[in-house]
């Protein structure tokens, strides 16, 4: 069965080297140019990803799932954190040994220096979607030969997610200045896709077997307010209101705290999209707040909350946040704690605070010593567990809707409309389970709850 990572971070490096592509890619044909890749980093690198990978399955290229026998490497990097760049850095060298010949690109080909500098050998270096000058590297690294009658492209392009689930990135950049983050650096300012592309993308993807929908960008609330013209002020409503009427599951995803967001709650209510918001408060004293550069009124948050599930009282909150961020007191820590106790969320990850290169945080005084980061991410995540097994022990005895991920011979591992997939946690259905199948949808009564978990009973 599938494991739940409770203290798994979104922008820890995750590396996948291209998995089993099933019908996704065929044979290789005499002749036929193939490519390597290995993804790093969040869902919207992952998306980045896809997109290349269909753009060369549609010129003829067949893709590997191993280094070996690839003519190049494509490695899609993370540039988030130290730590980030510093797996992005092994991912590359891993790959230069095994196979030799390597394209980057990514958060961290924004700082191309820094990878020549590490690896020389690299054959070009290109930024986050950047999806032409890779395509331009790759073709000067092995020339496309493309046979039009055998090279078919699936109906949803290449995917690295499995069939059942995929992710629908809404916009590219972020207009916030948190002094942490350097995606403004890397990635730009926001830019809001067109609606109608973002929509004829999902009703394509649901067309192809997609069961759940899963909205990305840097900022969901903001999608939309950088249009010079625009159908209401938060785009993000109509979107969602479109999104919920093509009959699968919508998840949101980074989705910031604005006003508005009063309004997208009701409609996750009525079932047009997943009662379940997924917002990075951070932290939640006032003064580390200011100095992350973040709204200040946790109080107010508070509030929000409480508004929020009483319009939709199913309503599944995750959020992340950060101990340890320079200057933070035992106190501050303590509020933070405190905040916690009153909001209880339902779904929480924390991170410890790391210097990114170009941030501007990493000039602020008073930097918290490791073991007092360390000690106090273990206390927090304690806290954090003690009110998800709460939560989780009061749901047994329910009945609730859950889609299957995987079917094995001792469990069907499924996730609830509070679970998104790799970062919540699963209900394992270990009995009648055999003739389940990814992506469907059933009814099970919860009997059993964990810290992190449930487990129950097919009812239908």
């Amino acid at each position: 069965m599938a494991q739940n990572p409770p203290n798994l971070r979104p922008d820890l490096a995750n590396a996948r080297l291209t998995p089993d592509f099933d019908a996704q890619a065929s044979e290789r044909r005499a002749g036929q140019p193939t490519i390597g890749m290995v993804s790093l980093g969040c869902p919207k690198a992952l998306v980045d990803s896809e997109r290349i990978l269909t753009r060369l399955r549609a010129e003829g290229y067949q893709i590997s799932p191993q280094y070996d026998g690839a003519d190049a490497v494509i490695v899609n990097t993370c540039g988030f954190l130290d730590s980030a760049k510093a797996e992005s850095l092994d991912a590359i060298g891993e790959a230069l040994q095994a196979n030799g010949r390597v394209i980057v690109t990514g958060c961290l080909g924004a700082e191309a220096d820094y990878i020549t500098g590490a690896h020389p050998k690299v054959l070009a270096v290109t930024g986050p979607h950047q999806y032409e000058q890779v395509l331009d590297a790759v073709h000067a690294a092995v020339p496309p030969s493309p046979d039009p009658f055998v090279d078919l492209l699936p109906a949803r392009g290449v995917s690295l997610t499995p069939r059942h689930y995929s992710y629908l990135k809404i916009s590219e950049g972020c207009n916030h200045k948190c002094k942490f983050c350097i995606i403004p650096d890397m990635r730009g300012r926001l830019q809001s896709r067109p609606m109608k592309a973002v929509l004829r993308e999902a009703e394509k993807l649901v067309e192809a077997g997609v069961s759940e929908l899963l909205v990305i960008s840097q900022d969901t609330s903001a999608y939309g307010t950088d249009w010079a013209e625009r159908p209401e002020k938060a785009p993000i409503l109509g979107l969602a209101r479109e999104l919920g009427q093509l009959g699968a599951w919508v998840r949101m995803h980074y989705v910031y705290p604005y006003p508005h967001v009063r309004e997208l709650v009701p409609i996750m209510a009525e079932g047009g999209v997943l009662p379940y918001l997924d917002i990075p408060f951070q932290h939640a004293h006032p003064d580390v707040l200011k100095r992350m550069v973040r709204p200040a009124a946790a109080a107010r948050t508070l509030d929000e909350i409480a508004a929020w599930r009483a319009a939709c009282p199913d309503l599944t909150l995750r959020s992340t946040f950060i101990v340890g961020y320079p200057g933070e007191t035992e106190a501050e820590f303590q509020t933070l704690l405190d905040w916690l106790d009153e909001a209880q969320l339902d779904r929480v990850g924390c991170f410890q605070y790391e210097n990114v290169s170009g941030a501007r945080s990493n000039a602020l005084p008073d930097h918290v010593p490791a073991e007092v980061k360390q000690e106090r991410w273990e206390r927090f995540m304690e806290k954090a567990q003690g009110i998800s097994e709460a939560k989780l022990a009061a749901k047994v005895g329910t009945r609730v809707e859950a889609i299957v991920d995987l079917v094995e011979e001792d469990a069907a591992t499924c996730r609830t409309k509070g679970d998104a997939p790799e970062i919540d946690g699963h209900l394992y259905v270990d009995e009648g389970h055999e003739a389940l199948s990814p992506g469907q949808i059933v009814t099970v009564e919860v009997d059993e709850a964990g810290e992190y978990d449930l487990w129950g009973r097919l009812v239908s």
